[in-house]
């Protein structure tokens, strides 16, 4: 064992940046194709040598958040027995908002499992088992996510994005949208580019989809206002749905826009969840 007694991962909030669905399996689970990156801004996995494992929950958006086996969490450390650890998940993302939150957590666990306790991790098939985003998540970097979600290819080196991520307050639960998709069957996203500007990458994924985007929209039209504000926002670049929703990204091209962007936000809507961030 590692002499190490507590160590912490980071588990970023994921961002879609596109999300084609391209299929449906006779099994029920939908084709995607994503270009994936993640936020500066996350949740927090302390894991402290102990015999048992245990899970307890901190941070500003504690509130609702399960201790038991309904937690991510507590699901993928099982799939690393004998790797025992007093956790602490501090929350500050969202629940149920279309940035991989359980899904980002979950991923946390098993690297601060790895980190504390030399325990190998979990093979793929496992780690998927966890949820569609977990391997991504645990990939940790911008790819292109297909499949299942299983299917990870590198993509060229993106530069850094500024953006604003907001949530009106909401939760949008991703089984109601999938059932609301118009078709399943959309056209792929083509091969990406090599980018050297946050500009290029709005123009070209101006011309990509969210095809969740209109149906989360039907469901939950507090998504269309938020894409308004964040489209209004001086600076704005491109502004889309994350996921299934209900967060969504608005682009800039400095982060001294997407910081000004994030307080203007704040001021008219004191009552949603934004943060400035860097996308990578």
């Amino acid at each position: 064992m590692s002499p190490t007694t507590t160590v912490e991962a980071f588990a970023p909030a994921k961002i879609n940046l596109t999300l084609h669905v391209t299929g449906q399996r006779p099994d029920g689970y939908h084709l995607l194709d994503s270009l994936v990156v993640f936020a500066d801004v996350g949740d927090t996995i302390s894991a402290e040598d102990a015999p048992d494992t245990s899970l307890a929950v901190d941070g500003p958006r504690r509130a609702g958040v399960p201790v038991d086996d309904g937690n991510l969490v507590l699901k993928a450390a099982r799939l690393m027995p004998g790797a025992n650890a007093a956790l602490t998940l501090t929350k500050r993302l969202p629940a149920a908002s279309g940035i991989g939150g359980g899904s980002a957590d979950a991923a946390a666990t098993l690297r601060a499992l790895h980190a504390l306790t030399g325990a190998p991790l979990p093979d793929g098939r496992d780690v998927l088992a966890l949820g569609a985003d977990v391997p991504v998540c645990l990939e940790g970097r911008a790819v292109r996510m297909s499949g299942i979600g299983e299917r990870l290819a590198p993509v060229p080196p993106l530069p850094p994005l500024p953006a604003v991520l907001a949530n009106p307050g909401i939760e949008v639960p991703t089984p109601s949208v999938f059932k609301a998709l118009a078709r399943r069957d959309n056209a792929p996203m083509p091969d990406i580019p090599q980018f050297t500007t946050p500009g290029e990458i709005a123009e070209w994924l101006a011309t990509q989809r969210n095809d969740l985007e209109p149906p989360a929209r039907k469901l939950a039209p507090q998504i269309t206002e938020t894409l308004t504000a964040l489209s209004a926002l001086p600076g704005c670049q491109l502004a889309r749905m994350s996921g299934s929703g209900a967060t969504c990204f608005a682009l800039f091209s400095t982060p001294e826009e997407a910081e000004s962007a994030a307080r203007s936000l704040r001021q008219n809507h004191p009552d949603w969840w934004t943060a400035a961030t860097r996308l990578s």
